[in-house]
This record gives structure tokens, sequence and C-alpha cells, in this order.
């Protein structure tokens, strides 16, 4: 039986106590047309030649001068068949009975040899071993090539979503501010403050993506109310408190984590901390941390910029304001996370 020409290209390591046994192994292993075989008589540099030279097929006598072969052998499995990669060992061994068989399997290796040995035998065996190891690298690079077939498309899923969420944002924004800038703000500086209380990194990026969804319901009032400039009548602001229940709707029922992230505050970011807000007149931390932070900024941002119904306040002014309403308004420790950020100058204004 011939050897085809990629596995007669595979690296081979013998491991034999006898000089003679492994002199002859090589040899007939040159022979058949491997050319990548090395051999030691050591344990030591058994072990160095396995990790330098990286083979593809072991062969194993049993009986070594420095370690039992059982100990080598039981050392491989540590070193290398938790790693994921098919490395094939084949024994060469004295002893023929049942139970050295089992325990030399159970230990890890993949074949058994009984000598005195055959030399078509062992070419048998380690053919069939090496091909195994080839077809293994074959599935583990099909593997690979399906989590990063897998990896590029949930990454896509989610650049896809992402961009979804910020024309959503922008649509709200779109009809009250001119600059188009309010909600990418709003994210950026709720996302700071998230930081900042402690929040994990994949909570922050949600915050990040979600806070700009706060007002989404705004694409459910009417122009002659949320444009209008000046003074809203009590019927008027009634409609306006509604664009917090509309964007909860909008968002509601996903499984998508984010949108639940960014439904909690839809809902809940014009709750006050003393209870006296809107639409359910939650206290304190009965409102979603998540929207006590988006509130804070929101109030923030629509203060130190002009809007149709209100000119631009200074931005020591309106920290001033949000630092008054510590406790009223807002939770007292998302607004000491606040004016240390406003202190450094960290907020996008």
């Amino acid at each position: 039986m011939g050897v085809d020409g990629e596995l007669l290209a595979s690296r081979i390591l013998v491991v034999d106590d006898e000089e003679s046994c492994l002199q002859d192994l090589r040899d007939v292993l040159k022979g058949w047309g491997f050319t990548e075989v090395v051999g030691t008589c050591d344990v030591a540099e058994g072990l160095g030649l396995l990790r330098r030279e990286r083979p593809d097929l072991v062969m194993l006598d049993m009986h070594l001068p420095d370690i039992e072969g059982l100990g080598l052998l039981s050392e491989l499995g540590d070193r290398y068949h938790g790693e994921g990669t098919y490395l094939p060992v084949l024994v060469l061994a004295d002893d023929a009975s049942e139970a050295t068989k089992l325990r030399t399997l159970a230990l890890g290796a993949h074949d058994y040899v009984t000598k005195p040995f055959s030399a078509s035998e062992v070419r048998l065996r380690a053919t069939h071993l090496l091909e195994t190891r080839r077809l293994h690298r074959q599935v583990e690079r099909h593997s690979r090539h399906l989590e990063h077939l897998v990896t590029e498309r949930t990454s896509e899923v989610v650049a896809t979503r992402h961009e979804v969420l910020d024309r959503l944002a922008l649509a709200a924004e779109f009809r009250d501010d001119d600059t188009k800038a309010h909600t990418r703000r709003v994210g950026h500086n709720t996302a700071l403050v998230a930081q900042s209380m402690g929040m994990s990194p994949t909570e922050v990026h949600d915050i990040r993506r979600a806070a700009p969804l706060h007002d989404l319901g705004k694409i459910g009032i009417p122009d002659h109310v949320l444009l209008k400039p000046g003074k809203l009548t009590e019927e008027e602001f009634e409609i306006i408190k509604t664009h917090s229940v509309v964007g909860a709707r909008i968002l509601d029922g996903t499984d998508f984590p984010l949108l639940e992230v960014a439904r909690q505050i839809a809902i809940a970011h014009h709750e006050r901390f003393d209870g006296t807000g809107y639409p359910n007149g939650l206290r304190g931390e009965a409102i979603p941390l998540v929207a006590r932070m988006t509130s804070v900024i929101d109030v923030f941002d629509a203060l130190v910029h002009e809007r149709c119904y209100k000119p631009a306040w200074p931005t020591e002014r309106a920290v001033e304001e949000i630092t008054s309403q510590a406790g009223r308004q807002f939770d007292p420790d998302v607004v000491e996370v606040f004016v240390r950020l406003a202190a450094d100058e960290r907020l996008q204004i």
C-alpha cells in the first residue's frame, strides 16, 4: 500500500529506549518515504523535541529508562490532548497483556503495537493515525472558518441594528433639534456617567446606544405642540407627556437586550426622584438607574442649547440648576458624578 505525498511530509517523533530499535525504526520510516523523522532514547530530550518539532505522530516505547512509558504517555495527554489538537500516539510495547493495552489506551494512546512487530503492521497503523490527524485538522480548519463566518455575520447584524437605532433616534430629533446632535451628546455623556458609576463595559456600551432613543416617542407628538414657541397650555403639556409611553411601546416586545435598556429609559426618563414625575410617579430607586442617569444628561443638554422655547444657558448656570435639583428631580448619586465630570470638562457640550 502506497502512502500519499501529503502524509509522507508528516513529522514523526520516535522515543525508544533501545538505540538499535530506534535506528531501525527511523531507517524503515525514511525508507517508506517519510522525510521528517526525529528520534531519541532520552525522555527529557523527547519532550523538548515534542515542543520544538510539533510532530504529527509520536511513536512511543513503553519501557523508557528515565520514566515509565505510562508516565510519559500520561504527561503527553495532560500537555496536549486538552488543547483541541489531535496528536496521535502509537505505543510500542513488549507486554501484550489485555490489562496493559487497556491502561495504555485509557491514558491517551491511539493505537498499540506489540514487539517484536512487523514493519508492514507499523506502516499500516502509522498511516491510519496520520490520515486521522489530517482529517481532524481539516475539520478544525473548517470549524474555524465557520466560526469566522458566524462572527462576521453577527458583526454585520449588530452593525445593522446599531445603524437602525441611530436612525430611529435621529428621526425623533429631526423635528425639534436643528443640529441633530442632541441624541449623540446624550448617548456619549450618559455613557460617561455610567462608566464613572462603575458599570461594566457591556452596560456602558448599551447605554451609549440606548440613551439616544429616550425621546423616540416624539414622533407621535403633533408639530403644533412639539414645536410651539413659548409656554405650553396644560392640555398641550399632557400631550407632550405621552411621548414617554409612545417611545416605550415602540421599543417593547423584543429579545434584543439593548432595546430593553432603551425601553426603560424611554418610559422613565421623566420620572422624578421625589416621585412627582411622569408617567408612573415612580420614586427613588424604583426608577431604573439607566433612566435616572439619562434624565440628568437630557435636562443638562436641553439647558445649555437653544430651543424654540428658550435661549441657551451658560454651562455654569446649568450645572448649578442640576445640583439644586438633587434629591428632588434627580438622583443625588448621579448628580454627584455628573458634577465631577462637568468640573473635569469631560462632557460633550
